[in-house]
């Protein structure tokens, strides 16, 4: 049984992984914060988690520390800041923010407004996808979990990119998202039911911040220059990414040989699911679960091919890669506890 703490508890990532971890037979919650809520007890705030009889905390990176393990799900700039006293303490750490997922700090900076304040330990970071990076994620100290539309992108793209199947000067991806995925705290007006209801918009139009992720990780499978392509768009749902993505197959890759290339590098992985021919994925089939559904097509006017790829925000997106890191991490079956089947309908 480990100690872990959640840094950022009451956010919608946050009470998702309470969800997930208060059943985990080989975790104890240990710690929360919540700078909103601090003081009252998570049940009060979440009634749904009626029961469950733990206080919230201010964030103090000392108590926190005393956990064997922390996972931060918190916004960009607060994680640096307190992940070195963490390290200092001898906790390991998982963090889904950002702060810790690009290898250059002056592209942190570029994207993200403001410099890091840490980053000589960015070299030894290890990227939380499990699937591709199980080894360095074993011994880590610290994990930056990428979520979301990168983790969509990337468990899409990475197998024919590494087999070279694809060109990848030239890749669009077209994104849809549901509202959770702009957390609960900070809600604009773009966000409230009456704008959002029976509405779809554009946003990070020709410059969203996960791009420089998709590529950094996608360069390191290739040696030749990987352009992108990405525009997300808000649609009136709570959770659920949908993500589209275009490509130029190599001369003589068809549906059929991308498929078969994408079935073999996940045959043995519990959580990414490779569909058949003309079967294409819902984001309910996801909703509460770790999974990832994956679908092949091509385009007969154009060759493009066509990859889709479907997963909960919260879930693979979120809080369960951030378990599945954390059951790497302490040693048991990367299934240990996300083994739950989709909430329908």
């Amino acid at each position: 049984m480990v100690n872990v703490a959640i840094i950022g508890a009451t956010g919608y990532g946050g009470v998702e992984l309470i969800r997930l971890l208060h059943a985990h037979p080989k975790v104890r919650l240990s710690h929360l914060t919540s700078e909103t809520y601090a003081g009252r007890r998570v049940s009060d705030v979440y009634p749904h988690l009626s029961g469950l009889d733990l206080a919230l905390e201010k964030l103090d990176p000392q108590a926190a520390g005393e956990s064997d393990f922390a996972l931060l799900a918190v916004p960009a700039g607060v994680a640096m800041k307190v992940v070195p006293d963490l390290l200092q303490a001898g906790t390991r750490i998982v963090d889904v923010s950002p702060d810790f997922r690009l290898r250059d700090p002056s592209l942190y900076s570029h994207w993200y407004k403001q410099s890091h304040a840490c980053p000589e330990l960015l070299k030894e970071t290890a990227f939380g996808i499990p699937e591709w990076n199980r080894d360095a994620i074993e011994s880590a100290r610290l994990v930056a979990a990428p979520g979301c539309y990168t983790t969509a992108a990337l468990l899409a793209l990475s197998p024919l990119v590494r087999e070279a199947l694809l060109e990848t000067d030239d890749i669009i991806a077209d994104g849809k998202t549901g509202l959770s995925g702009a957390g609960r705290t900070s809600l604009t007006l773009p966000y409230h039911f009456p704008e959002a209801d029976e509405d779809a918009a554009a946003y990070g139009v020709g410059g969203h911040r996960h791009m420089p992720e998709m590529v950094q990780e996608l360069a390191r499978l290739t040696t030749s220059d990987v352009r992108l392509t990405f525009t997300p768009h808000l649609i009136p749902m709570s959770r659920g990414i949908i993500l589209t993505i275009y490509a130029r197959p190599k001369a003589g890759a068809g549906p059929g040989e991308l498929r078969d290339c994408l079935a073999h590098y996940y045959e043995e992985e519990p959580f990414v699911h490779v569909l058949p021919e003309a079967t294409w994925p819902h984001t309910k089939w996801a909703t509460g679960t770790n999974n990832c559904f994956l679908a092949v097509g091509i385009d007969e006017a154009t060759g493009r091919a066509i990859l889709v790829s479907v997963l909960d925000n919260l879930g693979k997106g979120y809080a369960g890669q951030m378990v599945q890191c954390l059951n790497r991490m302490i040693g048991v079956e990367e299934s240990c506890g996300l083994s739950l089947p989709a909430a329908y309908p």
